[in-house]
């Protein structure tokens, strides 16, 4: 879904990624310097096994449901766990989950739910003046909190990362879709751009991939392996607008649609989602 997404990013990895989510202690006034270097340390220590752990349990639990639920039922799985971040079930407990804290009394995790709250709330009226504090995962451990409604992580915090994944996704869709029209006028053809649409496809992790059409990738294989010119066709009268073939592939994605709803419920919202 999500900027070239990496779909292979392992568990093992998740701690060294979690580091850079979180900063580091600074060096307090008059504090030794030894003592201040010690200090970080155990503050990145406590970072790293904190989110890293969730992250790791999220990862499992993500392999388990995909190994288990069919394409179909991914699909209807992910429209459930999207409505609780982003549709009618948000708007109806949105105060609820505004003041929803973890039950715990790590102050890790208290405290990056305070600012996943913060982060929401202020995106929602169109600011970006606090900090995601998902920002600097990886798409593939964005995707597994965003689906992970075992409680490890309040909802806000769910559509905390559902928003950087979207940006992610938006931004990927700009760079794209001006390469297609690129590659339209200098040569006619959509072919690369099917092709890196294709490669796009193949790295979303399987719960994103469910929500796609059945025959999204065999598609996009056919007209990559068909590499039509859509200037010559166009002057037999047969053409396909390219703006309305990109559109076509963009519109199918079921995430697209969540976020239009989204948008038609909470006209609030900004639009950038």
């Amino acid at each position: 879904m999500i900027g070239s997404i990496n779909a292979h990013s392992t568990t093992s990895t998740s701690g060294a990624t979690a580091s850079k989510a979180t900063s580091k202690a600074e060096p307090t006034s008059g504090a030794p310097e030894n003592q201040s270097a010690t200090n970080t340390q155990t503050s990145s220590t406590q970072t790293i096994s904190t989110l890293g752990r969730q992250l790791a349990d999220s990862a499992s639990r993500a392999e388990a449901r995909d190994r288990t639920l069919s394409r179909s039922e991914l699909a209807d799985k992910a429209t459930s766990l999207l409505d609780q971040i982003l549709g009618d079930v948000y708007q109806a407990n949105k105060a609820k989950y505004n003041s929803e804290v973890p039950k715990t009394d790590d102050p890790e995790l208290l405290a990056r739910a305070k600012q996943a709250t913060e982060f929401v709330t202020s995106s929602d009226r169109g600011s970006r003046s606090v900090k995601n504090p998902f920002g600097s995962l990886s798409n593939e451990q964005l995707t597994n909190i965003i689906y992970d409604d075992n409680g490890s992580y309040t909802v806000n915090e769910r559509r905390a990362a559902y928003y950087e994944s979207d940006d992610r996704e938006q931004a990927w869709r700009v760079k794209v879709a001006a390469q297609a029209m690129d590659e339209y006028n200098r040569t006619g053809k959509l072919t690369n751009f099917f092709r890196s649409v294709l490669d796009h496809f193949k790295g979303l992790p399987a719960i994103e991939q469910a929500q796609y059409p059945k025959n999204y990738a065999s598609d996009l294989e056919s007209k990559i392996s068909l590499d039509f010119n859509y200037r010559t066709h166009r002057a037999e009268g047969k053409s396909e607008e390219p703006m309305n073939l990109i559109k076509m592939l963009f519109d199918q994605s079921q995430k697209q649609l969540s976020r239009l709803s989204q948008e038609k419920t909470n006209p609030d919202s900004p639009t950038n989602y």
